[in-house]
């Protein structure tokens, strides 16, 4: 009876195999997720328990940076309370008198039966860290589902237009800064009310596309939301023209513009509140609907009678 000893190593598919499986494996899946996005739920839930591994080993380095300059922050801080004191009181009379022009144009915004701006609330959030793709210029902020953020969003800080939400997490959102390179904000041109889109470029700065070589665009224009796309709220700054290159030879200008906000600089930025749909009046839409059917119905009878003039 022939029989042989088992082999001492349980030898499988070759190692050049498996690596060539296990790479094709790996592009495939990620060509899935770019395209269909098929893994943001095992994604979401990875990060459930990563986010508190990642606050542990934070945690100590963070102890050790606040306490080192905790005792050094509390003279500035005083420094900076009384300053604001006498910020306060030098412009109290300045914010007295805003206040009623801001009280008289609702009055005449009421009288002439005009709708007013929405008004912008969101909640603060704190920048962790940025995104470990070094050709994106994305941050991670402390907040997330938890606190009721969705995709979407727009994001500011005090001087302007920083980026918008485009993943959420359970405790962490992932926003786009204005100057990535597929980042897209509708502005317009405070001096003239001109309409374009600057998108990002990747370095830094931005691009005002689509306007003519011959366009009223000076070096220092400031670009505002000009609020179409239903996102932004318009009137928000969001960058100043820099630099303009003209060629006859093609039809558009080449409008180089840096952001206005600190992109780059602060650690807490505002996440605005989405912004209300607006619905048609019903007199609106019932005149449509009118319209529509009122040109339908004179459609048919021009049908009948060129039948006629036929026969």
């Amino acid at each position: 009876m022939n029989y042989q000893p088992p082999p001492f190593f349980n030898r499988g598919p070759a190692p050049l195999a498996r690596l060539s499986f296990y790479a094709a494996l790996s592009l495939a899946m990620i060509f899935i997720d770019s395209r269909f996005q098929t893994l943001e739920l095992l994604r979401q839930g990875v990060s459930l328990f990563t986010h508190p591994m990642q606050q542990a080993v934070q945690a100590p380095v963070d102890y050790l940076q606040n306490a080192g300059s905790y005792f050094s922050s509390i003279s500035r801080f005083q420094d900076e309370n009384s300053r604001l004191k006498r910020a306060q009181l030098d412009g109290a009379e300045t914010l007295l008198r805003a206040r009623h022009l801001e009280a008289e144009n609702e009055r005449l915004r009421k009288l002439l039966d005009i709708k007013g701006r929405q008004k912008a609330n969101g909640r603060v959030t704190q920048i962790l860290y940025a995104a470990r793709d070094p050709f994106s210029r994305r941050v991670i902020v402390d907040k997330g589902q938890q606190d009721k953020i969705i995709a979407g969003q727009p994001v500011v800080d005090d001087a302007g237009v920083v980026g918008q939400v485009t993943r959420v997490f359970p405790f962490v959102s992932e926003i786009t800064l204005i100057t990535d390179k597929d980042q897209a904000v509708p502005v317009q041109i405070v001096r003239n009310g001109l309409r374009s889109v600057v998108f990002g470029l990747g370095n830094g700065q931005l691009e005002l596309r689509f306007m003519p070589a011959n366009a009223d665009v000076q070096n220092g224009d400031l670009l505002v939301t000009s609020g179409l796309d239903g996102i932004f709220l318009p009137g928000f700054p969001v960058a100043k023209v820099v630099h303009i290159e003209r060629d006859t030879s093609y039809s558009f200008a080449r409008i180089y513009c840096v952001p206005v906000a600190g992109v780059e600089n602060f650690g807490d930025v505002m996440v605005l509140d989405p912004r209300e749909t607006v619905a048609l009046p019903p007199q609106l839409t019932s005149e449509a609907a009118v319209a529509a059917t009122g040109e339908k119905s004179s459609a048919k009878p021009g049908v009948k009678k060129k039948r006629l003039k036929r026969e």
